[in-house]
């Protein structure tokens, strides 16, 4: 298994942006290494900016420079930008539909040792909420370059959810990568498990355990949260017996609810199992240990979905 750290790809994406663009700005909150935007500031010092320790004015500031033309990265820990500025996002930005871009790193866990005030799990039931706002959730450190360049590319705001150390490496290095459009990374005609993020991972090892047993699983990567692939998650509910969602967020609000929501929508009342963080905040520790103990794992993704078949 072979891993990469997402937020230094991160980094080094961002700072081949803004060689390519030069109306790419990056503003941050006191989290310049941490974010691993250093790379570009040194190269670009007039199109840096750092406001200190002030997520609510680091997202009006990037609102004035997209009024200005510019097209703003705000950079800074995922709970940061989506619970303290979560006003300043919506008013600011969403309300006007400005195109700025969003990248919320040290995402879910993965700031395990950081407890829960750095840990998030909150945050994209509150950025899918936001009329205008697209919600991105790349898998490993490929997907998050390829997110960087498609962020810019669609105009409007964008909430990129971003990992923080080493995960399992999912893609190539020159995979698609299309907003609005899951990528289906296995066949299956029993059940289909939806996840995104480090969670897809974790799904397609428990589908590869689920086939010695006989159980057929497809596995899609439902990296666009919002807005959703339907057409996807029509496939899924009318050709697989279970639909299986996994998220390193709470399943409050996140994946599993946005999978119930597309099926209702579609009128496809296919069975959901949602596996995800349950309500209540969790404990401080390494992300991994964190993980297994929250059942974000392939072996609690196997036992449950043996379970849920046999009560089909």
């Amino acid at each position: 298994m072979r891993t990469e750290s997402i937020r230094e790809r991160f980094g080094l994406a961002m700072l081949e942006l803004g060689r390519r663009y030069p109306r790419v700005v990056v503003v941050t909150g006191d989290l310049m290494y941490p974010t691993q935007v250093h790379h570009f500031a040194q190269a670009y010092p007039d199109r840096f900016y750092d406001v200190g320790i002030a997520e609510q004015n680091m997202i009006g500031v990037a609102a004035g420079m997209a009024t200005c033309g510019k097209i703003p990265f705000v950079c800074s820990y995922a709970n940061f930008t989506a619970l303290r500025a979560c006003e300043q996002i919506r008013n600011d930005i969403c309300y006007t539909n400005l195109n700025v871009k969003i990248a919320g790193l040290s995402s879910g866990l993965t700031y395990g040792v950081g407890g829960p005030t750095h840990q998030s799990y909150e945050d994209l039931a509150t950025m899918r909420s936001m009329a205008n706002m697209t919600v991105v959730v790349p898998a490993d450190a490929n997907a998050a370059e390829a997110a960087v360049f498609a962020a810019y590319e669609h105009d409007g705001p964008v909430f990129l959810r971003l990992g923080r150390g080493p995960e399992p490496v999912v893609y190539d290095r020159d995979a698609s990568f299309t907003i609005g459009r899951a990528c289906q990374l296995r066949e299956g005609q029993d059940v289909s498990i939806i996840a995104n993020g480090p969670m897809v991972y974790e799904a397609l090892s428990a589908a590869e355990h689920l086939e010695k047993a006989g159980i057929d699983c497809r596995v899609y990567d439902m990296h666009t949260l919002k807005p959703l692939d339907l057409d996807s998650l029509r496939s899924a509910g009318l050709e697989t017996n279970l639909i299986v969602t996994v998220e390193e967020h709470y399943i409050i609000g996140g994946l599993g609810s946005a999978v119930l929501e597309g099926l209702n929508e579609l009128g496809v009342s296919t069975p959901v199992m949602r596996i995800g963080i349950p309500d209540l905040f969790p404990i401080i520790g390494p992300t991994n240990e964190l993980r297994a103990h929250y059942g974000l794992c392939a072996d609690n993704i196997v036992r449950n979905v043996k379970a849920a078949l046999s009560s089909i």
